[in-house]
Order: structure tokens, then C-alpha cells, then sequence
């Protein structure tokens, strides 16, 4: 069972509509949710991002960072649907995913039983704290 993280806290998983892995993505064919590996190049489908309704990017530990770059990538290309981050994200990691143009992050139950939904919610906050802004003035 996945838990979902977004500004306001812990929900449940209500996406029912399934993905296709961007691996597998037929050169013509546009589906409405894909899966992202950490080591993808979404580049491929740059074309036919407004189509898309849904990416899902792949956190498989914690101490990766390149779904960070991926999502700045994707947002940077275009992209406007709902961004999720999956996998390995904690909650210290939460304002940088949202930074980085992320909507909501996916974990499974252990994880949120490890990092209950307090911590996350503690850097829900994540526009107001941001030092790069305020460094830049």
C-alpha cells in the first residue's frame, strides 16, 4: 500500500489509472501516465508532454538525486500535468522535491511508519524557507 505526501499531509493512493513504464513507451503512442527510471532520459517524449497526465519518477535510495534533476528537467521541457516523486524520498527530502517541481511524493507504509506524517508536514512549508531565494534578494 502507497501512502501520498502533499502540502497538507498523508493521503491515500487514489490514482486507479496505472502507468507504462517510459523503458517500454512504443515511438507512437502517448499514454496518460508514465513511469520514470532515475537513470531515464525523458527527452524521448519532450513532444508529447501535454498529452501526458501523469510522470511518476523513481527514487530507488534516498541518497539518489537524480529524480530531482529529472523533474527540473521535465518542468524545464514543459511539462504541466502531476508530478510524482516514488520510492526512497524522506521527509528532510520533501522541500527540494517540491522545489525541484514535484506535486507529491509516493512512500510505502513502512517508511511512513517511520517518518510519521508530522515530519513531513514540518516542511510543508517549503516556498517560505528557501535560503537560495533569499540569497539571490
Amino acid at each position: 500500500m502507497s501512502v501520498i505526501i502533499t502540502d497538507t499531509g498523508f493521503a491515500p493512493d487514489t490514482w486507479d489509472r496505472g502507468f507504462t513504464d517510459l523503458a517500454d513507451l512504443p515511438a507512437n503512442d502517448t499514454p496518460c501516465c508514465i513511469d520514470v527510471a532515475s537513470d531515464a532520459d525523458p527527452a524521448g517524449i519532450a513532444n508529447r508532454l501535454s498529452k501526458i497526465e501523469m510522470i511518476r519518477v523513481d527514487f530507488p535510495s534516498s541518497a539518489d538525486g537524480r529524480g530531482f534533476s529529472i523533474a527540473r528537467r521535465l518542468r524545464l521541457m514543459g511539462f504541466n500535468g502531476r508530478l510524482r516523486a516514488r520510492g526512497h524520498v524522506i521527509a528532510d527530502q520533501y522541500a527540494m522535491a517540491r522545489r525541484s517541481g514535484f506535486d507529491e511524493v509516493e512512500i510505502d507504509d513502512e517508511l511512513a511508519a517511520r517518518q510519521p506524517e508530522d515530519q513531513w508536514l514540518a516542511r510543508a512549508d517549503w516556498a517560505a524557507h528557501n535560503y537560495q531565494a533569499r540569497l539571490r534578494g
